[in-house]
């Protein structure tokens, strides 16, 4: 969410904001948040005159009365009356106005940064480096729920009779293979640094309005029926949340934690022939990072992110690329975004595996964060980064780790977390 100031004095420069982001429906919101904000400034403005004349008369009334000057303090009081009735109206006037100003501000998106690639959609994101060679062997690479299964790794059938489709059941090796890789994952981060944190799995309305937007929050998350409460998207929910109406000493910073959490996500629409098996579910794992951080360091923290999610990926043998999401691609918090891609041997293409997002201080803004410094409080920056999320990932590390023999190899890293096993033989 923007500084209502700076959408006060820089309208032309939020206007071609949204038209750099293909958003141009939202333009009229611009004029019509200025003109609100104008009428709550000015209702403002009236009421704090009618709260020092009525400071001023209700002097008057006591002087008065002493005096004995009844019918003047009568006069007096009809006055006070009738501005305490106005200001009343002032008040209510106020509260709506602000209450309105406040959902057009949570509507229009934030101020992209002038590096981020003008483009409508994912398909105009741009590459930006290749780690890893891609490698496609000269034998078969079955689909991933195929592989699973040759290893009686995955029920798929049990999953859909007990839950519906978009879950399953990850059983044997698979599942061994699973929960490892999120172990890996976890010291991995420790290593480098971060905070091990198991966060709450559901959170509250305040915090889902301050992470995301209203547009993400309909398509991703599952409301609890009779309660304030929503399973999360993504640990980023919870852990953002955790700073919700703080203020951090500056000393403090950078926070830079990483979580483990399972995620559930309603993934609204169709989906493609590629998406099938445990691409696009409704509940997976995942370990992710945060980071809130003075904003002049946001930029080097950003690079560090996405960083990790290269390294770690690398330390697992599987070739990825990052790309650079176009303006459209953004969602409406984010400042700037990189995606991890993995490549797909049987697909012979990258897809995503991780995504990593400055979010400038807009969630800070939203969630009341504020930083103590030398010179006054001021709001942080929050940026957020997949490390690994399986099943998604296993995808990636079935197919680049499968040999020919349908056997599937154990880099060396993740080997410990498999009680030494360096082979997965098949069952069938």
């Amino acid at each position: 969410m923007l500084d209502l100031r700076f959408v006060r004095e820089n309208p032309e420069i939020v206007k071609q904001n949204i038209r750099n982001k293909f958003q141009d429906a939202k333009l009229p919101l611009v004029d019509e948040v200025i003109e609100l904000d104008q009428q709550n400034r000015a209702a403002k403005q009236e009421a704090d005159q009618l709260r020092a004349s009525r400071n001023k008369l209700s002097k008057q009334i006591g002087a008065l009365m002493g005096q004995k000057k009844f019918d003047e303090a009568n006069a007096v009081k009809a006055q006070v009356n009738a501005e305490s009735a106005r200001l009343a109206e002032l008040e209510q006037l106020e509260n709506d106005l602000s209450a309105r100003i406040t959902k057009i501000m949570m509507i229009i998106p934030n101020i992209i940064d002038p590096s981020v690639p003008i483009g409508k959609d994912d398909s105009e994101n741009v590459e930006v480096k290749r780690y890893g060679e891609p490698v496609v062997p000269d034998y078969e690479i079955p689909y991933h729920t195929d592989i699973m299964e040759s290893f009686n790794g995955i029920d798929l059938d049990s999953a859909h009779r007990v839950a519906g489709n978009g879950f399953y059941y990850l059983m044997g090796d698979i599942a061994r293979l699973h929960s490892s890789v999120i172990s890996y994952a976890r010291d991995f981060m420790i290593n480098r640094g971060f905070t091990y944190c198991v966060p709450p799995f559901m959170i509250r309305s305040a915090v889902v309005n301050g992470v995301m937007s209203f547009a993400e929050m309909d398509a991703m998350m599952y409301k609890i029926e009779g309660e304030d409460l929503y399973l999360i998207g993504t640990s980023e929910h919870s852990m953002i949340g955790k700073f919700i109406d703080q203020i951090l000493n500056e000393d403090q910073l950078p926070q830079t934690l990483t979580s483990y959490s399972p995620c559930f996500r309603k993934e609204k629409g169709a989906h493609g022939l590629e998406e099938r098996g445990v691409y696009r579910i409704h509940q997976f794992e995942k370990q992710e990072m945060i980071v809130v951080c003075k904003p002049e360091e946001s930029p080097m923290w950003f690079d560090k992110l996405w960083q990790n999610t290269v390294d770690l990926f690398r330390s697992l043998d599987i070739p990825v690329r990052t790309l650079e999401c176009c303006s459209g691609d953004l969602a409406d918090l984010k400042v700037k975004s990189v995606d991890v891609e993995a490549w797909s041997p049987r697909q012979q293409k990258y897809f995503e595996v991780g995504s990593c997002s400055n979010l400038g201080d807009a969630q800070a803004r939203r969630l009341r964060i504020r930083v103590r410094g030398e010179k006054g409080n001021y709001l942080p920056h929050t940026l957020n980064n997949t490390v690994v999320a399986p099943p998604r990932m296993l995808i990636a590390f079935l197919e680049n780790n499968l040999q020919a023999d349908g056997t599937v190899r154990i880099p060396e890293v993740l080997q410990p977390y498999m009680g030494g096993t360096k082979v997965l033989r098949p069952a069938k």
